[in-house]
C-alpha cells in the first residue's frame, strides 16, 4: 500500500487517452483566450530586446538571447496567468505566449514558456523563427485550432486579444500523450 501511495504522490498523473487531453486541453485553450490580458502582452519584450532580435549581429548570433529583457511586472502577471491555466489540469500541461514579432509579422516570438518546457513549434535557443502557419491562422481568425504535428504532442493555440478586441498572440496550450519527465530537459 505504501507503494503505491508513493507512486500516486510522486509521479504526475497522465490524460487517460488522446480524446481527454485534447478536451482538457480544449477547456484551458478556452479559459485562456478569457483571462490572458493582451493589453499587458504588448508590454512584456522591451524595445532594446527587439531591436537585438529584428537585427541580428553576424558576429553574435547569441546577442538577441543574451540581451533579451522584459518588463518585469508584465512578464509577471502574466506568467502566473499561464501557470495557473497549466494547473487546470491534473498531469503535466504548458501554457506558452507567442507572440509575432514587432515590424516583422513573417516571424513569431515565444515570449514566456512554462515549467515543462514542451511546446510543438518552438526551435530550442531561437528567440523567434518564422511564422508557424497554425498560429497564422489563429492570428488571422481568431478561432482556437488543436494541432498534432509531433508524435506524442498534443496542443491547442488560442488567440490572445488586447482590450480593443485585436488578437497580439496565441497561447499554446500543450501536453504528451505518454509524458516522459526528462524528456522536455534534456
Amino acid at each position: 500500500m505504501k507503494c503505491v501511495l508513493f507512486l500516486m504522490i510522486v509521479l504526475p498523473a497522465v490524460a487517460t487517452d488522446v480524446s481527454t487531453l485534447e478536451r482538457d486541453l480544449n477547456e484551458i485553450a478556452r479559459v485562456a483566450t478569457a483571462m490572458v490580458d493582451g493589453d499587458v502582452c504588448e508590454h512584456i519584450v522591451t524595445d532594446r530586446a527587439l531591436r537585438y532580435m529584428s537585427h541580428p549581429d553576424p558576429r553574435d548570433q547569441y546577442a538577441d538571447g543574451d540581451n533579451y529583457d522584459v518588463d518585469d511586472d508584465a512578464f509577471i502577471r502574466t506568467k502566473k496567468t499561464l501557470i495557473r491555466l497549466a494547473n487546470l489540469a491534473n498531469y503535466p500541461v504548458d501554457a506558452n505566449l507567442w507572440m509575432p514579432l514587432r515590424g516583422d509579422p513573417r516571424r513569431i516570438q515565444v515570449v514566456i514558456r512554462n515549467k515543462y518546457e514542451m511546446s510543438q513549434f518552438w526551435d530550442w535557443g531561437k528567440l523567434s523563427q518564422a511564422m508557424v502557419p497554425e498560429m497564422k491562422e489563429v492570428l488571422q481568425t481568431g478561432k482556437a485550432l488543436t494541432v498534432k504535428q509531433k508524435p506524442k504532442f498534443v496542443s491547442v493555440l488560442a488567440p490572445v486579444r488586447n482590450s480593443l478586441g485585436q488578437i497580439v498572440g496565441v497561447v499554446e496550450v500543450v501536453g504528451e500523450t505518454t509524458p516522459d519527465a526528462r524528456e522536455n530537459v534534456k
